[in-house]
């Protein structure tokens, strides 16, 4: 009969109390995983505590498909260190070196930033009219890396049926299981 066959009918088989228990499981499996994030987004003190690489702009660095640890602290930003910012106007975070910092009179500081393979500076990137990104652009500075690791991301969202169809058997998976 195959796989599915043996889990649909393992699901007709199921009584409600067990099926109910199932759900709450996958429930807490859910929950537990965006009190984890919270939990990261907390400690590190940045919005998004892990991104990944989504482009070739920081080769030989990252490379497409690494995943970036990323922390932000009160410290001040330096030229060299890399980091994730959002720019207006645009949903996804870019990944680049700062190269430029210019220190305003009231103590605050904007950056310029550049991608290491690019060959000019991000300010085409930014909104249009901006020079230099403020802190609140920034989302954090990258502390750590796991290479490839995101690639798993980067398929799911270019061929989302693979994502619904690993979502779909997974939870199938969680609630036929007999444990």
């Amino acid at each position: 009969m195959g796989w599915i066959g043996d889990s649909i009918e393992s699901i007709r088989s199921m009584q409600i109390r067990q099926f109910l228990t199932q759900a709450v499981s996958l429930g807490m499996i859910v929950t537990s995983a965006l009190i984890i994030w919270k939990g990261l987004m907390c400690i590190t003190g940045s919005e998004s505590p892990v991104v990944v690489v989504l482009s070739g702009s920081m080769e030989p660095g990252f490379k497409r498909g690494d995943i970036l640890f990323l922390h932000m602290s009160k410290d001040p930003i330096r030229a060299g260190e890399i980091v994730v910012f959002n720019v207006d106007g645009r949903e996804i975070p870019i990944v680049h070196r700062v190269i430029k910092v210019h220190e305003r009179q009231d103590g605050e500081v904007d950056v310029l930033t550049k991608g290491d393979n690019n060959y000019g500076d991000d300010r085409l990137l930014y909104a249009q009219g901006q020079l230099w990104l403020q802190r609140h652009h920034i989302m954090g500075r990258a502390v750590g890396f796991l290479p490839y690791v995101g690639w798993v991301t980067i398929i799911m969202t270019e061929k989302p049926i693979i994502k619904y169809i690993l979502i779909g058997a997974l939870g199938l998976l969680v609630i036929t299981s007999k444990d």
